[in-house]
C-alpha cells in the first residue's frame, strides 16, 4: 500500500510532499523518499524505516532542497525487496537524470530487468519498480519526450502501478500515469498535485480529476496535456472533492462497487498494518482485552453475524477451530436471538457486523453480555453501537463502503479472523510454529495476488457476458470455501436478480441435483487441497446432468478443460488462505453479470446498507 505525492508549481515543492507523505503514512511506513529538480540536478534523498527518518535527512540540507518547486515523493509498504534505503522509491536509472515512484506490481518485472541487463543497465536495488526507470530512460533516449517515453515503457509494462516520473532535462516537467491503481491530480493555481489519495493534497485544493486506466498526464506550473494510451487528447473531468473524497468519489470507477473491489489489496496491507509485522513475531491486537488466562480456558466461542458477515463468521469458523482446536458455533443474529441464549464466563461470543449497527447483532451480544460471556466485536465503525457494547474489538479498517453490496468490508472481516486465530493459537499454543509462519508469510503476500486477479479480469468479463442470462446459477465448494460459495451467490444474488444458490458440493447429490440441466450454470469452487478431488468427483456427477460447467481454480490440471465449459484462474495459494483470494473472482463475476443487465449494482433493490431493525 505505497503513497505517491507530487508537486508542480512555485512554491518549495519538499514542504508540500512532506506534507503529503505525512497524510498517506497509514499505507505504509518501511521507507520514504522524495526526489527534486535542482539547478537542473535530479536530487534523491531517501530513508529506511518512518517518515520522520525522511525528514530528518531533509532538515539537514533545507536551505538546498527548498530551492526547487517541482518533486516527486514515495511512502513505502514493502513488497519486491527488503526495507531497505537502496530499496526505497524514488527510483533512478543509471545515468541518474529519471527519478520514478510507484504503487503497484509489475508482473513482467524480471523479464524486463533481464532485457535491460543485456543492454547495459546496472540495478541497484531488488525492486520491481527500478525496472521502470531503467525503461523510461531507454525511452526518453530514443524519443526526446518525456510524455512519449512513459507511454512507450506502460505498453510493456504487465501488472498493476500508479505512476510518477520527472526528468532532468525536462525540469519543469511530472507526467503521472496508472493502472489498477489509484492516482489524483489536485489543481491549484498555477501549481498541480499528484497523489495516490485524497487526504495527501485535501489542504491545498478542493478541485482534483482522477485518472483512469492508462491515461497518461503531464503537468508543467501553467498547463496541463491529458491523453489516452493512444496519444488522443482527452477533456479533463474536474470535481470537486467532499468532506469525505475518498469514499464519495468513485476514482475514475464506473461503480462505487467496483472501486472498493480494487482497493482490496491496500484494504488487506491496512488490516495487518500494525498487527502482523513480521512471520517470526507476535501477532499484535491492541483492543482485545480478553485476559490470556481466560483465552486459554475458553471452551466455547459463539459468532454472530448477518449477511456477508455471516459468510465471513463461517470462515473464521474453520480457522479458528484449525489452529485453534476450540468449538465454534455459528448463527444469524436473527435466529439466535429469539431462543435461549446458552452461553457463560467460559464462552468468547463474537460479533461481527459492517456498519456496527445491525439490529440483530446488538440485541444478540447484548444477551450473551448479560450472561457474563466477553464479548469482542468486528466491525469497519470503532464508533459505533455494537463498539461500544464490546468487551474487545478489532477494527476491521476497510474504510467508508458505499456500495450497499459489501466487497471490501468482507475482505477485511475475514483477515481480521485470520489474524484473530493466530492471535490465539500463539497465546493457546495450539498450533506448529511453522504453520503459523507459513500462515503469516500468506497473509502478506496476499496483496499482490489480489492485484493479479484485478489486473487479469479478462476470463472473468468473457464468462459473465456468457452467462448473464442464466435464470438460476448454483455455486458449489467443500471445507473452507463453502462460505465462498454462499457468499459468491449472496453477491450475485443481491446485484443481479438472479437465483443464485451456494452448496456444499457433497450435499448436491442429496437434493439440489434435481435441478440440474442443459440451462443450470454450476460453478465449483475447485482449489488445490484435502477436499479438491472430492470437489472434482462432484463436478463431475453434475456434467453428467448436462449442467453448464465453470471451474474457479488454482490448479493447471489439464483434464479440467474437458469438464468445465468456462475456468476463471487464480494464483496458487495455501488452502487455508484461499476463500481470502477466491472471493475476489466471483465478486467480479457479480459486478459484471449485474452492468451487463443493466442493474443499478450499487442500489440494488429492497436492500440497504444497514440495516438497523430486526
Amino acid at each position: 500500500m505505497c503513497g505517491i505525492v507530487g508537486y508542480i508549481g512555485s512554491k518549495s515543492a519538499v514542504d508540500i510532499l512532506l506534507d503529503g507523505l505525512t497524510n498517506l503514512e497509514y499505507r505504509g511506513y518501511d521507507s520514504a523518499g522524495v526526489a527534486v529538480n535542482i539547478d537542473g540536478q535530479v536530487e534523491l534523498y531517501k530513508a529506511e524505516g518512518k517518515l520522520q527518518n525522511l525528514k530528518d535527512i531533509v532538515e539537514a540540507k533545507k536551505a538546498h532542497i527548498e530551492k526547487s518547486t517541482i518533486g516527486i515523493g514515495h511512502i513505502r509498504w514493502a513488497t519486491h525487496g527488503a526495507p531497505t534505503t537502496v530499496n526505497a522509491h524514488p527510483h533512478s536509472c543509471n545515468c541518474g537524470k529519471v527519478a520514478v515512484v510507484h504503487n503497484g506490481i509489475i508482473e513482467n518485472y524480471k523479464e524486463l530487468r533481464e532485457r535491460l541487463e543485456k543492454q547495459g543497465c546496472v540495478f541497484r536495488s531488488q525492486t520491481d519498480t527500478e525496472t521502470v526507470a531503467h525503461l523510461v530512460a531507454s525511452k526518453y533516449a530514443q524519443t526526446k519526450d518525456l510524455t512519449e517515453a512513459v507511454r512507450l515503457a506502460t505498453q510493456e509494462i504487465e501488472g498493476a502501478y500508479a505512476l510518477c516520473v520527472i526528468h532532468q532535462d525536462v525540469k519543469d516537467t511530472i507526467v503521472a500515469t496508472r493502472r489498477n491503481a489509484p492516482l489524483l491530480v489536485g489543481i491549484g493555481e498555477n501549481e498541480y498535485y499528484i497523489a495516490s489519495d485524497v487526504p495527501a493534497i485535501i489542504q491545498y485544493t478542493k478541485k482534483a480529476m482522477y485518472l483512469d486506466d492508462n491515461q497518461i498526464v503531464t503537468l508543467t506550473p501553467t498547463s496541463m496535456k491529458y491523453i489516452d494510451e493512444n496519444k488522443n487528447p482527452l477533456e479533463p473531468k474536474v470535481e470537486i472533492l467532499p468532506w469525505e473524497p475518498v469514499a464519495l468519489s468513485k476514482m475514475g470507477y464506473k461503480h462505487f462497487m467496483l472501486k472498493e473491489i480494487h482497493e482490496q489489496p491496500d484494504v488487506v496491507r491496512n488490516v495487518l498494518s500494525g498487527k502482523l509485522r513480521a512471520i517470526d513475531e507476535a501477532i499484535t491486537l491492541n483492543e482485545v482485552t480478553l485476559d490470556k488466562d481466560n483465552l486459554k480456558n475458553l471452551n466455547r466461542i459463539q459468532v454472530v453475524a448477518c449477511g456477508t458477515s455471516l459468510h465471513a463468521a463461517m470462515v473464521g469458523k474453520y480457522i479458528i477451530e484449525q489452529l485453534c482446536g476450540i468449538a465454534v458455533d455459528v448463527e444469524p443474529a436473527s435466529e439466535f436471538i429469539y431462543r435461549r441464549t446458552i452461553t457463560d464466563k467460559n464462552t468468547l461470543v463474537i460479533g461481527v457486523s459492517q456498519s456496527g449497527e445491525t439490529a440483530d447483532t446488538i440485541t444478540a451480544v447484548r444477551q450473551a453480555k448479560a450472561l457474563g460471556s466477553h464479548i469482542l466485536i468486528v466491525t469497519n465503525r470503532p464508533d459505533s453501537t455494537m463498539a461500544r457494547e464490546a468487551d474487545s474489538l478489532v477494527p476491521v479498517n476497510a474504510g467508508i463502503e458505499v456500495s450497499v453490496a459489501a466487497t471490501k468490508s468482507y475482505m477485511a472481516q475475514v483477515i481480521s479472523f485470520y489474524l484473530l486465530a493466530l492471535y490465539m493459537a500463539e497465546v493457546k499454543e495450539s498450533a506448529a510454529k511453522e504453520d503459523i509462519q507459513k500462515l503469516k508469510h500468506e497473509l502478506i503476500i496476499l496483496p499482490q495476488k489480489i492485484e493479479k486477479v484485478l489486473s487479469h479480469k479478462e476470463d472473468i468479463q468473457i464468462c459473465a457476458r456468457k452467462f448473464s442470462g442464466a435464470k438460476d446459477f448454483i455455486f458449489i465448494a467443500r471445507g473452507i470455501n463453502f462460505p465462498t460459495a454462499l457468499e459468491g451467490a449472496l453477491k450475485l444474488k443481491e446485484i443481479s436478480y438472479i437465483n443464485a444458490t451456494g452448496y456444499t458440493a457433497g450435499e448436491l447429490k442429496h437434493g439440489p441435483i434435481a435441478m440440474l440441466d442443459e440451462s443450470m450454470p454450476v460453478l465449483s469452487i475447485l482449489m488445490k487441497g484435502g477436499v479438491y478431488e472430492k470437489i472434482l468427483s462432484n463436478s463431475e456427477e453434475a456434467k453428467a446432468r448436462n449442467a453448464r460447467m465453470i471451474a474457479l481454480t488454482n490448479s493447471e490440471d489439464q483434464k479440467l478443460k474437458d469438464l468445465f465449459e468456462n475456468i476463471m484462474y487464480v494464483p496458487e495459494i495455501d488452502e487455508m488462505l484461499s476463500p481470502a483470494l477466491a472471493i475476489v473472482p466471483l465478486q467480479l463475476l457479480a459486478y459484471y453479470i449485474a452492468e451487463f443487465l443493466g442493474k443499478d449494482v450499487d442500489q440494488p433493490r429492497n436492500l440497504a446498507k444497514s440495516v438497523t431493525v430486526e
